[in-house]
């Protein structure tokens, strides 16, 4: 598996302007090559391949102001991105559905404010100075102080962002062996409560973890991006404040969203679960309905990052990861084991529920009982990816959960016991 070690450079710092020089000279080359290649597939000549592109490209200026394997890298990314392209077009002449709009050809960068990525593998960065902890990349003096081992390095990119350079340590780090443990843990993502653990281990305490620092990040965001941008003068759409802004509000929703997704691995690890169903719906950013302020602030929550973080940190550990449909799972009873349908299938319309939610974020189920309607979406989650999941029937679950503030757990394993429960 591939990790990034991340070095944020500022515009205070003297290294800013030297990778600032090269991700405008990267987007010249990119232009460059986009240019030749749009030409050709628009006037019918076919599409240029990277090999073909780099033997035209070798003599252009833009591709000797940087070194040649950097150029190449600049390259490969372009030919990347219209292979996606072509494969999105392919998709959706099949199914539509999956898409807002047809796809477009890959864009030019703005010729003044535009800047592009660059990667340099290990055969363009010091090898003399990496044994001391050290990156050098090839044709510059900038310096980058790396705790990664220098065997397991693979290439370093420089990714602009709106104030500021990503520094990308890309390395190799060795995945562990799938859990044999038969215990299935399962989450349902949400706002309030960002995310509903449960499981079917006999006993298992359900978790929540607070949502509402993050919305109150956003909601800080939104308020003072909107401030900010009403001072703005003609046409201008962002300024140095708002682009410092929105990188510090950016940095506290990767942190918080870290914390949480190790502290949701850590005990999974400590409760030797090893599998993890989490939910998730197409399109369900674009088609949510929930609301405007509600649609806003559930939109502003970046959950496919999350997935995508408690994915690689659970592949480290052998822990399973699947994603799963959750359509209907709020509204179906677990306790009283509702069917649980799929959303557009013949039938589903027709189902009917025995329970229904009610204020303050509960479920009341036919008799009566009451159950965190996250809770119990979490637990329709598992049924719904497993449906043997709790063959030795439900009397064993927990339904009554206890919330956590990752950010408020500072020992490792902390935060599995009663004492350390966030009200």
């Amino acid at each position: 598996m591939q990790l990034a070690e991340r070095h944020i450079i500022k515009t205070t710092e003297l290294r800013f302007a030297q990778i600032d020089e090269l991700a405008f000279k990267s987007k010249n080359l990119y232009n460059a090559a986009n240019y030749v290649i749009r030409q050709s597939f628009v006037y019918g000549w076919g599409y240029i391949n990277y090999n073909e592109m780099n033997r035209l490209m070798k003599s252009h200026q833009a591709y000797k102001a940087l070194p040649a394997k950097v150029s190449q890298q600049i390259l490969m990314v372009l030919d990347k991105n219209w292979k996606s392209f072509f494969e999105a077009v392919k998709t959706y002449k099949i199914d539509s559905s999956k898409f807002t709009g047809r796809p477009k050809l890959p864009k030019y960068k703005d010729k003044v404010k535009g800047r592009n990525i660059l990667v340099y593998t290990i055969q363009a960065i010091s090898s003399k100075q990496l044994k001391k902890g050290i990156i050098k990349l090839s044709g510059t003096e900038i310096l980058i102080k790396t705790k990664v081992n220098p065997d397991r390095i693979c290439q370093v990119r420089l990714v602009p962002k709106c104030d500021s350079y990503i520094v990308e340590v890309i390395y190799h780090e060795p995945e562990s062996t799938v859990s044999d443990d038969k215990s299935i843990a399962s989450i349902d993502l949400g706002l309030n409560n960002l995310v509903a653990l449960t499981s079917n281990q006999p006993g298992f305490i359900p978790l929540l973890i607070n949502g509402r620092p993050l919305k109150s990040i956003n909601q800080f965001y939104n308020k003072r991006k909107a401030e900010l941008q009403s001072q703005l003068k003609g046409s201008r759409k962002s300024s140095p404040r708002i682009q410092r802004l929105t990188r510090c509000r950016n940095q506290k929703v990767d942190n918080y969203l870290h914390h949480a997704s190790r502290l949701i691995v850590e005990l999974l690890v400590a409760k030797q679960i090893g599998t993890l169903v989490v939910g998730k719906n197409a399109q369900w950013k674009t088609e949510i309905g929930l609301g405007k302020q509600t649609n806003q602030n559930f939109v502003s929550i970046p959950h496919a990052q999350l997935i995508e973080m408690l994915g690689y940190k659970a592949r480290l550990v052998g822990i399973k990861v699947i994603v799963q449909e959750e359509s209907y799972t709020s509204i179906s009873s677990f306790l009283n084991l509702d069917p649980i349908p799929v959303y557009g299938h013949t039938g589903a319309d027709d189902v009917v529920f025995s329970g229904k939610r009610i204020k303050r974020g509960l479920y009341k189920t036919s008799v009566g009982q009451l159950i965190n309607s996250d809770i119990n979406a979490s637990y329709n989650i598992l049924r719904k990816a497993i449906p043997n999941a709790f063959s030795n029937g439900i009397g064993s679950c927990v339904v009554q959960p206890r919330r956590v503030n990752p950010l408020k757990v500072k020992v490792k394993g902390e935060g599995l016991e009663a004492s350390h429960v966030y009200k």
